[in-house]
């Protein structure tokens, strides 16, 4: 699914941002507009010392033609506030084929009042063809003007003709900086009607400016930065903005502000994408075998297209909504996401299983059930699930208004496991495609137990402090991801140097041996290591005494600050359940003088335990971390506070062992 912010964040890492600032030259003194004057003379508000930039001025008039077409006039004058602040005066336009820029401009006031002008060969033109696993038509038409020093002021405006896909405009009216002045205007046809949604903000009303115009002002908006923030959500998520649903006589399918009418349109051209081929329907026939249960046929599909399909984006115009051909796709053995959910929908139909596609983001929180728009970034499969069928196995399950239940999967997340779903996913929202009974769904989140490690180990500790033993670490779910590519795509050397890294956070001179992985490709079944570490060092003499950690191997690493949030919800990023399990042989002549207490606390949200006793001259240590939600309201977190400094103390607690 298209996604413009990411595109133009792929395109600065390609250059934009070290574009050379046009040449300067000597302005007249009308080569400003007077509009930008005017944003530029405003008293500013004073901002906390680390706001990089402020949007002084940032106006957008949407007017919607009888034939469905659209013209956008927009207008934006920032103001660079530090060093830092020099990438937000980058002027940077998208377009496509579809949407025309019929015209651009781009002025700037140096911090010493000197003014400029950009010329229109002073602009450059950046495209997107073929790099890595992208191949899309959009554009952008970039200036770097000169002036863009702390002080300085950067302005420009442009216009721009669209066919919209669909009738809706979204206005996005916050970011990670402060705006002083927005507007957004819309101009309908006569006998056109409007609708908004608001995601993320209060609703605010429209002045009637008369003759089917209706005008919308913010004043003072503040920014969403995150960058300092711990366990914090996607800015996207809390960035407020406002969709307008419009529709008029010449206009023979509008989105009328439901989810329905999103699902009805986006059906529309996706149904003829759907429709399989004798090679799908014979490779699918192949797949399933003598298969007759629900979960063993789907899996078998699933699965092909989920490994057997390599993800490539091919996007043009409208293609980056719209679907390829499930025949083509086949054919090629590629596609983008929501080209791999078209496939597996259709494949799964020739065998006797309804699917349908959703639409989601893969960032939580940023489709809204109260703002229905076609805002998202990803698609993913619904697979309606027969009227009385169960199986543990299934377990990112959905119940639709209709009564009808569906098991939700991604075939583009390549590491997660038929019947589940990935943690960034759990707990959000997605449109369930299917015509006149579409709607917003919203997902499950998942037990602990599905996503887990667990390890194992028996040790020796030598009089002189040497540590040796055996460890068998076990993960399932998310938590086995990064591993599973690691173990199954990278060479032996990145293997070694990737473990090298972890053990290296909990001893200081170590070798390992016997290292062996098993189940890297069975996503079903535990990602199993096993290998044999001697650590120097790890005991620490102290004359007749010697310290030693129970908690061998294994860092929680829970980010928490001391900061106060306001307002910020608290991100836990998954649901998951980590236990280990360590003996440790204590060296001849020595005892246990002293252990960590046990700790026990349970939040709701998580709880953390861990033990430590002796018996018959071992060392046991266990501990189990759960944690049950994935998001928290902003007033828990002090809670996350403590259970990060449980956790921590409880990483560092030393046994001490005295000479007998």
């Amino acid at each position: 699914m298209r996604k413009l912010p990411f595109f133009l964040s792929t395109l600065a890492l390609l250059g934009i941002t070290s574009l050379a600032p046009v040449r300067a030259f000597a302005s007249k003194p009308d080569s400003v507009p007077d509009w930008v004057r005017t944003a530029a003379q405003q008293k500013t508000p004073v901002y906390p010392p680390e706001t990089n930039a402020v949007v002084l001025l940032e106006d957008t008039t949407y007017t919607v033609a009888p034939d469905g077409n659209a013209v956008e006039h927009y207008r934006r004058v920032v103001k660079i506030l530090r060093p830092q602040g020099r990438e937000e005066g980058i002027v940077a336009v998208p377009f496509d084929k579809d949407a025309k820029i019929l015209s651009m401009h781009v002025w700037s006031i140096g911090p010493d009042g000197h003014e400029y002008a950009v010329k229109d060969n002073e602009m450059v033109e950046y495209g997107y063809p073929g790099q890595g696993n992208f191949f899309v038509d959009l554009k952008v038409r970039a200036a770097n003007a000169p002036g863009r020093d702390p002080g300085g002021i950067v302005a420009y405006e442009y216009e721009q003709r669209s066919h919209p896909y669909l009738t809706e405009k979204t206005w996005f009216f916050q970011s990670d900086i402060p705006h002083l002045t927005q507007s957004f205007t819309l101009e309908l046809p006569p006998g056109f009607t409007y609708g908004t949604v608001w995601a993320h903000s209060k609703e605010i009303h429209a002045a009637d400016l008369e003759h089917q115009r209706w005008r919308w002002e913010i004043k003072d908006t503040p920014p969403i930065d995150l960058d300092h923030v711990t366990l914090r959500p996607a800015a996207f998520s809390l960035e407020g903005r406002m969709t307008v649903h419009y529709a008029g006589p010449s206009i023979p399918a509008p989105t009328e502000g439901s989810w329905k009418s999103i699902g009805e349109w986006y059906q529309a051209i996706s149904k003829d994408r759907l429709v399989a081929t004798p090679e799908i329907a014979a490779k699918a026939k192949e797949l399933v075998g003598d298969k007759t249960d629900f979960y063993d046929k789907t899996e078998a599909i699933a699965e092909f297209v989920q490994r057997q399909v390599r993800y490539f984006v091919i996007e043009m115009g409208i293609g980056g909504y719209q679907p390829h051909y499930a025949g083509e796709i086949f054919h090629n053995r590629y596609g983008d996401c929501k080209d791999k959910a078209t496939l597996l929908t259709t494949m799964l139909s020739t065998v006797g299983v309804h699917g349908a596609l959703v639409m989601v983001d893969h960032r939580r929180g940023v489709i809204d059930p109260d703002a229905p728009s076609i805002v998202g970034d990803h698609m993913i499969a619904a697979i309606e699930i027969p009227k009385g069928y169960n199986s543990p196995k299934l377990r990112s399950v959905v119940t639709a208004k209709t009564g009808r239940q569906y098991l939700i999967f991604d075939p583009t997340w390549d590491k997660t496991a038929f019947g589940q779903l990935e943690h960034n996913l759990q707990g959000g929202y997605g449109v369930l495609m299917e015509g006149a009974d579409s709607q917003l769904i919203k997902f499950p989140v998942l037990s602990p137990d599905l996503n887990t490690i667990r390890r194992t180990a028996s040790f020796q500790l030598q009089p002189d402090g040497v540590l040796k033993g055996t460890v068998t670490e076990r993960r399932f779910g998310d938590l086995s991801e990064d591993r599973r590519s690691l173990y199954t795509s990278g060479d032996l050397k990145e293997q070694t140097q990737y473990l090298d890294r972890v053990l290296g956070q909990d001893f200081t001179t170590f070798t390992v041996s016997d290292f062996k992985v098993q189940n890297a490709e069975s996503l079903n079944k535990d990602l199993t290591t096993s290998y044999t570490v001697t650590a120097e060092r790890f005991g620490k003499p102290m004359g007749p005494l010697m310290m030693i950690r129970p908690r061998v191997i294994g860092s929680e690493h829970l980010e928490a600050d001391h900061k106060k949030r306001h307002a910020v919800p608290v991100n836990l990023d998954e649901t998951m359940q980590e236990s280990d399990d360590f003996a440790i042989e204590l060296p001849s002549g020595y005892a246990v003088d002293e252990i960590p207490d046990p700790i026990k606390l349970d939040l709701g949200f998580a709880s953390y335990e861990s033990s430590s006793s002796v018996k018959e001259n071992i060392l046991h240590y266990t501990r189990t971390y759960t944690v049950r939600e994935v998001t928290l309201p902003s007033d828990r977190y002090d809670d996350v506070q403590k259970l990060a400094g449980v956790i921590a103390a409880d990483e560092q607690n030393n046994a001490v062992l005295k000479k007998k």
